[in-house]
């Protein structure tokens, strides 16, 4: 058998034994020395000096000191501490009480509850275990079909895995060689915009079916109103704020309180008075924060936008564990960077001596991969020379634009006339909703604000933080990390609701969930450099090559894979044995490998929903009534795969909801 029959006989292999059930890591492994045994193999050389010891040490040594893992224990550390708190279950019943009036208000509230919780822990199996125990009883006792209360559940749940912070985007920039910041930065708005979708989907199957979500009983959406703030209501005004600024400024019948209720104070009037001023302040911190960055702080930054090259220097991206990442100036698709990484000589103009150009020969005691492995894309036979791609779109100066990739100019970029415009529509509609909302805002909605800020602001305010100081460049991903898990630990402590014991849980699961993803990556990058030495990685890729597809069938080629490698593989298996195949391939087809990884993220949200290995509906199915099976929660999860395609087509014909953030904020 030649070589490369060994590579794709390892690439089906490792599909039938993980799918037999077999740990991922320990079967990439297993698989790899052995293959590799086999290519190494040498009747001269005893059993244990084959070179496939020497990979393996090699290969383990560079995966573990990939500084890019090094947020994943701190985010699942966080992630675990809020599971473990107890901090979702005033929060869901005061998001139930807020969008009480709205169809299907239940499923909404799961849907929200799925989206932020998912934000902040960024673990699926967690988050559908725990929305399950709260929110599937109510839905069911309401009345809500099965089918429903199962989907939300499950598709809400997946949203952590795509938000950021996710664990996710942290494997693939890892895999990748890309940067985890601006992978952040571009999945924010396509994670919003599909549950977006879902909230749309729900909303439109209420109305159009109302039978499947009944409204709740009229006992169910009254709100508790304390004593004293009814007295100060009738005291003053049915409108709770002009009331509470006329108690502070003369507070005496305020305190005048019937007998049995709670004394009221100067101080608890002037609380209660900023609480009320919540959405005015979160409105006018969130229009402030936006004018200043955008006006003012971005417009001190005379750092011109250049066209960014088409590959990254090897200093300045860490070389993925597989081994697949192509050197700086290989393709000749791009100009090399300017600095860092092994330049290639000019082509033109004054040439470097010779005893520079000159390759090192290969050590006697090293394992060499061949060029295949390592000279990134190779041309079919008869190319004459680098053509540009079909449909890339050439400037006058400077490489190909990638697909999803506008050209950019160099110069100082001002603020351009659609900001201002936007920003005057955006506060006059937050001036007229906010005027409807202070209208109606009588002491029931004052309550209801009062649990939101109570249960809702914290954790918002956490994730606000932790992805702030990640976007604006003010701290690294493993500081942001190390950030919300001490913000954890300070949520759930003020809520006194973490115990010795659950801190000693979550410190446990959050080991073992890094212990895993850390051998993972052992595997993976054994796995990965014996498919690459035995050509398997050359052979597929000039097999593609054959094919003389443009960008946009590569494209929908590359995603209609994984989408069907989702229903019986997890995202782990997906990420770190077949993303690393295709990644050698977008430089040919100019595909920017942010873009592509983003639909990656999107598409991999499949991967929890489709059965048979719907990891997603087995978490449910644990914690759901007898009475509910596999099945409805199969049959429940079926409409949002077809959303999440969905998706990926909004995110296609409009690049700019992947792209456009992290260009704003980072150029290029």
């Amino acid at each position: 058998m030649s070589d490369a029959a060994l590579g794709l006989t390892m690439l089906v292999l490792i599909v039938v034994v993980i799918m037999l059930g077999f740990p991922t890591a320990f079967t990439l492994m297993g698989l790899g020395i052995v293959f590799g045994w086999v290519a190494f193999y040498d009747p001269n050389v005893h059993f244990w000096g084959n070179r496939i010891f020497d990979l393996m040490v090699q290969r383990a040594f560079g995966a573990m000191n990939n500084e890019t893992l090094l947020s994943i224990p701190l985010f699942v550390l966080m992630g675990y501490v809020m599971e473990r708190g107890a901090l979702v279950d005033k929060m869901f019943y005061s998001v139930q009480l807020a969008f009480r009036r709205l169809p299907g208000s239940l499923a909404v509230t799961t849907l929200i509850i799925c989206t932020f919780w998912g934000i902040a822990s960024g673990l699926v199996g967690a988050v559908v275990v725990l929305m399950g125990v709260i929110a599937m009883r109510p839905m069911l006792n309401a009345g809500y079909d099965t089918r429903l209360a199962a989907g939300v559940i499950t598709a809400g749940g997946t949203l952590g895995i795509l938000i950021p912070p996710s664990v996710m985007i942290i494997v693939y920039a890892a895999v990748a060689g890309q940067s985890v910041v601006k992978l952040y930065a571009a999945a924010m708005f396509p994670g919003f915009f599909l549950s977006l979708l879902y909230l749309t989907y729900i909303i439109g199957w209420v109305l159009i079916n109302p039978k499947v979500a009944p409204k709740l009983p009229p006992e169910q959406m009254k709100v508790p109103i304390p004593a004293w703030l009814q007295h100060v209501s009738s005291s003053y005004s049915r409108r709770i704020l002009p009331a509470l600024a006329t108690a502070v400024v003369s507070p005496a019948r305020a305190q005048a309180v019937p007998a049995g209720a709670e004394p009221v104070t100067r101080g608890k009037l002037l609380g209660s008075l900023v609480t009320a001023l919540v959405p005015l302040i979160l409105t006018l911190v969130v229009l402030g924060t936006t004018w200043w960055y955008v006006v003012i702080y971005s417009q001190k930054v005379e750092a011109p936008f250049e066209a960014a090259p088409v590959a990254t220097s090897s200093a300045e991206v860490p070389a993925a564990p597989g081994g697949l990442q192509e050197p700086a100036a290989s393709g000749g698709l791009g100009e090399p960077p300017s600095s860092g990484g092994v330049q290639e000589p000019p082509s033109s103009g004054v040439q470097e001596p010779p005893s520079e150009g000159v390759q090192e020969p290969p050590r006697a005691g090293g394992v060499q991969e061949p060029p295949q492995a390592s000279g990134g894309v190779q041309e079919p036979p008869g190319a004459g020379g680098v053509s540009e791609p079909p449909g890339a779109v050439a400037n006058e100066e400077g490489p190909p634009t990638r697909l999803g990739q506008a050209p950019t100019a160099a110069g100082p970029v001002g603020v351009p006339d659609a900001f201002y415009i936007g920003f005057a529509i955006a506060c006059a509609a937050a001036v007229l909703m906010l005027g409807w909302y202070y209208w109606k805002f009588d002491a029931e909605q004052f309550e209801i604000l009062r649990m939101l800020t109570n249960s809702v602001m914290p954790l918002g305010i956490l994730t606000f933080v932790v992805l702030a100081v990640i976007l604006f460049g003010i701290t690294t991903a493993t500081e942001s990390a190390g950030v919300g898990a001490a913000g954890a630990f300070l949520m759930a402590w003020q809520a006194k609701t973490l115990t010795w014991e659950k801190i000693k849980q979550a410190v446990f699961l959050t080991a073992k969930t890094t212990a895993m993803v850390c051998w993972l990556f052992v595997g993976s990058a054994i796995f990965s450099a014996v498919f690459a030495i035995l050509g398997g990685q050359a052979m597929v890729e000039q097999w593609v090559l054959s094919m003389d597809l443009s960008p946009v069938q590569f494209l929908l080629v590359s995603q209609a894979i994984i989408f069907i490698l989702g229903w019986p593989l997890e995202w782990t298996e997906i990420i770190v044995i077949f993303v690393p195949i295709f990644l050698p391939l977008l430089q040919h087809f100019n595909i920017d490998p942010m873009l592509w990884g983003v639909l990656v993220f999107v598409n991999l949200q499949a991967a929890f929903l489709s059965p048979p290995v719907a990891m997603s509906a087995f978490y449910l199915k644990g914690v759901s009534p007898s009475h509910v099976t596999i099945n409805q929660i199969f049959a429940g999860m079926m409409p949002y795969m077809l959303i999440v395609i969905v998706c990926m087509v909004f995110m296609y014909i409009w690049p700019g909801l992947t792209l456009w953030l992290p260009r704003f904020l980072y150029g290029g």
